[in-house]
This record gives structure tokens, sequence and C-alpha cells, in this order.
């Protein structure tokens, strides 16, 4: 009997187990038996486990989510439909033991719903279930609701520790933590000693739904710094979370709200998801980022010059795919003449944009990367107070946009930017490490503001909180300051600066391996077993540590210090070198991820086929 340990029982670990499902009656001969460990809900993981705030909200429709491959992703592995998240809330799962509530959002959900997280958590529960009850005769799971604590090697085995239970001795080792806790970067631990020194709070990166926000005082003003979703979070526990209620589009307090202040260096919230169809049906994508056009560039690749135009082209068609075809009122020419001048055509060019002008005559219709990736570039005002409205009328004319029907192409560039996603990660172990440094951070920051966002709902209560003056926005290019008065805010917006004595870093700890709080990485990057990746210019000097775990690409084999992959250890996840988006996915999609999961599962599986031959 073979065996291996998936360490990390979320989406992302029951994701490779279903796909060793599927490909275990090909690969082996004999039985296997896998082992999920993880101290959080087997299934949901920590994330999205059901124990925390019924108030937070996914940031994806009930239609958009499915743990399962379809007939749109292209692997190796056999393709086993499943329920998306829709498709099993319409089923009926058995709500036996269910809290009223929960019962009460399931009969409520829509296809265009936002679910509640812990309800996504009963989603994902009966993923698991499903994969176990059509597992192969020969695989058997075993769950062990505890830690994994260590990590070493036992001649070609591995022995995995864990935390209140006997060690596992396994012949390969899966390692899909998700994010991963980390002690503070050292500017961050610098705030933190000079906050202490002088009596004031600072809360620094973390998971906001584990962020102790008792520290808060009702009446105080708060700085946040950070606006992205864990930024969404921290404004509902501090809100509603508090007893406060929205009501026609107002906010009605609960007499312990604080005023929060809120900035970053965009100075924008994300733009909030689409609340529309496609009416053209997905767009063709990749049509100019293929694999064949990048494959062709010469290397190694420079992201700024080789690809951001393709890119930009790319997310572009998507657009006006959409716009040309869904809505021909808009436009002045037909799909066909509009493909074929378009095609020719440099993206960035003259005569690209004069081109667009003819075509498309109103600039609304037009896309727009600069207005995408900087909402509030240009905004000012006289004063904090003066320049409220001004913020409140970009997001709400955003938000409008993503519920307009006239503006379905949004949705168009967001399908055509999965694509593009997927294409630069497939590349991006062939992109300079100088490039890598520069420009792969501004994309990932694009993507992030651009296609993952809030809900609209959400947008509309941070709009009513601001209305009520609950939540104020310094605009772009937030600084922050200490001194002994306490925290300092300022913003290239306005001329006022914000004092408190709170402050909030509303952000995910970005990774770092040798700051981790995960004792079994630790311990391996400790003992050689691991490595954090260092980008290295082409002259040897140092770039920039990354933080992540070096794996092997086409399959996640984990690299020790000296860079060998080891052929029985793998990992996933957004703590490692290749960043798959999302650990589940929209239907429909032939989404990286799933892709990704199939490929390391068959990794794993070849990895122990012999072992698991000879014991059969």
């Amino acid at each position: 009997m073979a065996t291996i340990a998936i360490i990390g029982a979320g989406p992302r670990g029951v994701g490779i187990l279903e796909r060793i499902s599927a490909s275990a009656p090909e690969l082996l001969t004999g039985t296997l038996e896998v082992h999920l460990v993880d101290p959080h809900p087997a299934g949901a993981g920590r994330i999205w486990r059901d124990a925390q705030s019924p108030l937070l909200a996914m940031n994806s429709m009930a239609a958009d989510v499915t743990m399962w491959t379809d007939d749109s992703v292209v692997c190796d592995g056999p393709i086993v439909p499943g329920p998306s998240f829709w498709d099993w809330a319409q089923a009926g799962p058995d709500v036996t033991g269910w809290p009223a509530d929960m019962v009460a959002e399931l009969r409520a959900v829509t296809p265009a719903t936002f679910p509640s997280r812990r309800l996504q958590s009963r989603y994902l529960t009966g993923v698991l279930r499903d994969v176990v009850a059509g597992l192969p005769p020969q695989v058997t799971v075993h769950v062990h609701p505890v830690a994994a604590t260590g990590l070493t090697d036992r001649g070609d085995r591995q022995v995995v520790t864990l935390d209140g239970e006997p060690p596992l001795t396994v012949d390969a080792v899966v390692l899909a933590s998700g994010h991963l806790d980390a002690t503070p970067a050292p500017a961050e631990r610098a705030l933190l000693a000079q906050a202490r020194e002088r009596g004031l709070r600072y809360i620094p990166p973390e998971q906001t739904t584990d962020t102790d926000l008792s520290i808060v005082e009702p009446g105080e003003t708060v700085l946040a710094r950070g606006l992205g979703l864990a930024f969404v979070d921290l404004v509902v526990l501090l809100f509603e979370g508090r007893g406060g209620r929205f009501e026609n589009g107002r906010y009605v307090p609960s007499g312990r709200e604080p005023v929060l202040v809120a900035g970053s260096p965009r100075g924008a919230p994300y733009h909030a998801k689409p609340e529309y169809g496609l009416r053209a049906g997905r767009p063709p994508t990749p049509h100019f980022l293929t694999p064949a056009v990048t494959d062709a560039l010469p290397r190694p690749l420079d992201v700024a010059r080789d690809l951001f135009p393709l890119m930009a082209k790319e997310i572009a068609f998507g657009w006006y795919h959409e716009l040309v075809n869904g809505h021909p009122e808009l436009v002045t020419v037909s799909w066909a003449e509009f493909l074929a001048r378009f095609t020719e055509l440099t993206w960035g060019s003259t005569e690209m944009a004069e081109f667009l002008a003819a075509a498309v005559p109103d600039p609304v219709d037009r896309i727009d990367f600069a207005a995408l990736n900087s909402p509030f570039a240009g905004l000012e005002a006289e004063s904090l107070a003066a320049l409220q409205p001004k913020v409140r009328a970009r997001i709400a004319e955003d938000l409008r946009q993503h519920r307009d029907e006239r503006h379905t192409p949004h949705l168009g560039a967001f399908t055509a930017m999965l694509s593009v996603y997927g294409e630069l990660m497939r590349v991006q172990p062939e992109v300079a490490p100088e490039s890598v440094t520069r420009d792969v951070p501004r994309w990932q920051s694009f993507f992030n503001s651009v296609a993952s966002g809030p809900p609209g709902f959400r947008v509309e209560q941070i709009l009513a909180l601001s209305e009520a003056g609950y939540l104020r926005f310094l605009g772009p290019g937030m600084e922050v300051t200490i001194d002994d008065a306490g925290f300092r805010a300022t913003s290239a917006a306005v001329p006022d600066e914000v004092r408190s004595t709170v402050l909030i870093d509303a952000r995910l700890a970005d990774p770092s391996l040798d700051r981790t709080a995960d004792p079994l990485l630790a311990g391996l990057l400790a003992a050689g077993g691991a490595r954090e990746q260092v980008l290295v210019a082409a002259d040897g000097t140092e770039l920039r540590r990354t933080g992540l775990l070096e794996v092997r690409p086409r399959d996640g084999a984990v690299l020790d210090a000296a860079g060998v992959p080891h052929e029985r250890r793998f990992a996933v996840g957004p703590h490692t070198t290749v960043k798959a988006a999302g650990a589940f996915t929209r239907p429909g999609m032939n989404a990286q991820s799933l892709r990704y999961n199939d490929a390391v599962a068959r990794a794993v599986l070849r990895a122990v086929a012999q072992t698991a031959t000879a014991a059969a």
C-alpha cells in the first residue's frame, strides 16, 4: 500500500484529493491510503470555516463557484463533473442540524447571490463528502483534525509529526496549507515597538477575521491602511458587527461605532463585482496572448516590453467582443470589421486610438486602463470634508457601471483577465528576475483591484457609512508617520492631516517563508529541505526575496536549499512560487487552478506508483 499525506484539508487540499481520486485507476495498480491533516474543519479549512461571523460574505456569486472539472478543463486526468455552489443549493442538501438562519439563507440563494462564507463552508464540506463517496475502491482516506508540526525524511519515506497524534510515515507529501501566518516584517516590528513605547495601538497585517477588534473603542478615530478585501471585512466587523444596520440605503448606528479614516497608495476601494451576464457569450480567449505567441518570444521575457502590450490587447479584446456583439447599437462597425482592424493594429498606437474613437463614439464605452487602475487619479479637495462627496461620486459611478447592463463590457474584460492571468503564471518562470521584481507586482495589484472586488451591496454599505460620517477616505497617496502625539496620516489629495492612536494595516501579511508561523515549514527551511525564492539579477545581485516557497513549476515539487526538487514532496497554494488563482473557480473557464491541481496530483501518483504496485 502506498501512502500520501495532504497537509491542509481546505479547498486546495480537497482539490488535490479529487484529482488523485480521478487519476488513481489509470496510474496505480495497487492500493493507496491518503491522510488529510488540518486542525480546521476538513473541506472548508481555516478561511471558509463555519465558525466565523455570519455577516462575512464571499466575493463570488453562487453560480460562479465550483470545485469540479468540466468539459472546458484541458488536463491529462479524467474530467469528473460535480455541482457548482448553485447546483448544490438547488439540489437541496440535507439541512439536518443546521441553524435556522443558515437554512433561510440557503432557501433564498439565487445564481446572483453572494453567499455567506459560512454557507460556502457547507458547500465545501459537501464537496469533500462527494469526493470521498466517489473514491475508487483502491483508495481510502483518513482525516486527522490536528496540526502537522514537522516533516523529515526517513530513507525513501517521510515522517509527518502531528500535534496530539502519532506521527505518520508516508511515501509522498503535499503541502496545501493556504495563506500562511507570519511574524511581522521588520518595518512592522519597528512600528509595533514604537507604538507600544507611546501607548498606541497598532494591528499589523493579518487575517481580519482573526483580528481582535475589541481594542477599538466606540467613537474614536481609527486609521485603516489598505482598501482591498481585508478592508471590506474590517468595515463589516466594525459597524454591522457591532450592531449597526442598513435600511433603505442608510446606515442606522448602534452607538458603538468608531470613525474609520481609510486610505492606500491607490486611494480607491476595489471595483465592485459585475452583477450581470454576458450578452455575447464568453469571449474566445486567449486570442492574442496565446501559448504559441508567448512561446515564440525571446528569453528571458520582460513583462513590460514583451507581454504588457499583448496582455492589454487581450483584455481589450474581451471588452470589445462583448461591446460590439452584445451592444451593436453603441458601435459603428460590425464585429468582422472591428476584429480585422483591431487585430492588425498595435495596442497603444495612435492608429489604434483613432480607430477605437471612430468605432466606439462614446468614450465611456471604450476601455480605459488608466482609469481602471487609478480610479481616483487627480482627485483633490481643499479639505478632507470636501473630498468625501467627490469620492462617493466616483465610487457610485463605478458601482452603477457594474450593475447597469449597458456596461457589460466590464465583464468581458474580466473574463479575458482570467485568461491573461493563467498565461502569465505559465511563463513566469521564464521571466527575467528584474521584470518579476518590477512588473509582476504591478500586474497583480491591477488584477486584484479590477477582478477581485467586493459584491455591489458591500459598496452600497461603504457609501452609506461615508454619507453618515463614519467612514472617510483620504484619497490616493496615503502616508502614515508616528510621533509622540500618535499616528499621523496624510495624502496627496488634501492638505489636512488626520491624527489617531489606532492604526490597522488592513491587508494580509506578505508571504514569508523565513518568518512563517508554520512550524513544519520553519523546520523544513532550517534543515535545508526547502528554500525561499530569491530573485537575482544577471550580474548576481540579489534583487528581492519574495517570501515564497520555491517549487518546480510543472508539478509543485519542493526545492531544497540547493535547488534540487524532492520527487515525493509537493506544495500548492499562495505560499508557493506557482500562483494558481483561487482554490475554487468559475465553471466553464478551463481554470488554471483545476489544471494545476491535476498536474500535481498526477505527479504525486507517479511518485508513489512503484510503491503501490509492489504492495499489490
